[in-house]
């Protein structure tokens, strides 16, 4: 089958590699779509510790074509979305059952997009920061994939207010699509908030936006930490503070989710699924690429060119 891979030379290449076969809880998906995302910035920039050859892409769409030890044989056939640990950018590839996500009521092309950012969106809104009615909510890489998601998560779960926070001028106007009361460019803030703070806070910046965000959290407000896009550096922050005005810093890792729980990454992506599937959240798919073009795809992504979601067609 066709894949590509990630080698010892740091290049990708499109490559004819032998097709994985579904181990015990496991399925195997033909491919239609491949989603984007931060994670294959990360590989690019060798930031996990990955075995080359490597076939990158961690979110699939397609339908399932077999299934391993344990799972049931009425799933053959059935459209999916897969969360998977690598792979994706392949004709075929194997995935948990578990995280095989029924994607029926929307289409592969839809469910590409959906990949990891739709129930990450969800889980920080609802499940980690649990945004109330009234709440003031600021997010950060507001054009994003998360980022769009989760303004439409903060709006549906009935936040008062929802700043956005975009890299350039030129996403302002599109973020303001997505749920968003304000939206300001990174090197606006914080000043142009002036002296308002916040009940929750998502941060997947890092380093002096981090110690920015923390001076613009409310009493009792949350701070959620999902990344580090602008530096791994770390930041001390002094829990007596936290303490004293009542705050909470949490951090979400949903790689580790599906590790450690995965039914529970599989229930949020399942509610989040519902919640694409009537309208009350939508994907925005800005662009599409070819097996070919995965380099060019993952450096727009890395760059900032990438508006909302990027899928890469397979079949």
């Amino acid at each position: 089958m066709k894949a590509v891979v990630l080698d010892t030379d740091d290049q990708f290449h499109l490559s004819e590699v032998p097709e994985p076969v579904p181990g015990p809880g496991e399925v195997a998906i033909r491919v239609a779509y491949a989603g984007v995302q931060y994670g294959d910035v990360l590989v690019r920039a060798a930031h996990f510790p990955l075995p080359r050859p490597f076939v990158p892409g961690f979110e699939a769409a397609g339908a399932i074509v077999a299934v391993g030890d344990g799972v049931d044989a009425t799933r053959l056939g059935e459209p999916v979305v897969a969360l998977v640990g690598g792979g994706a950018y392949a004709e075929v590839v194997t995935a948990p059952a578990m995280l095989a996500i029924n994607a029926a009521a929307i289409g592969p092309r839809e469910a590409a997009g959906f990949g990891w950012v739709t129930p990450t969106a969800y889980d920080l809104i609802n499940t980690v920061a649990r945004v109330r009615r009234a709440d003031s909510v600021l997010i950060h890489a507001a054009a994003g994939g998360v980022g769009t998601l989760a303004g439409q998560f903060a709006a549906a779960a009935g936040a008062q207010r929802i700043v956005g926070v975009v890299g350039n001028p030129g996403q302002v106007e599109y973020a303001r699509r997505f749920g968003y009361h304000e939206v300001l460019v990174r090197d606006e803030f914080p000043d142009a908030l002036g002296e308002e703070r916040f009940d929750v806070i998502l941060d997947p910046i890092g380093g002096a936006t981090r110690v920015a965000n923390l001076q613009r959290l409310a009493p009792h407000g949350r701070i959620v930490v999902y990344g580090n896009i602008a530096t791994f550096e770390p930041v001390t922050v002094s829990t007596n503070d936290l303490l004293m005005r009542g705050q909470s810093l949490l951090t979400y890792n949903s790689d580790l989710t599906s590790k450690s729980d995965p039914k529970r990454l599989a229930d949020s992506a399942t509610r989040a699924m519902a919640l694409v599937a009537d309208g009350s959240v939508g994907i925005d798919i800005t662009a599409e690429y070819t097996l070919t073009e995965v380099e060019t795809a993952i450096a727009d992504l890395a760059g900032g060119v990438t508006h909302g979601k990027a899928i890469v067609r397979v079949g």
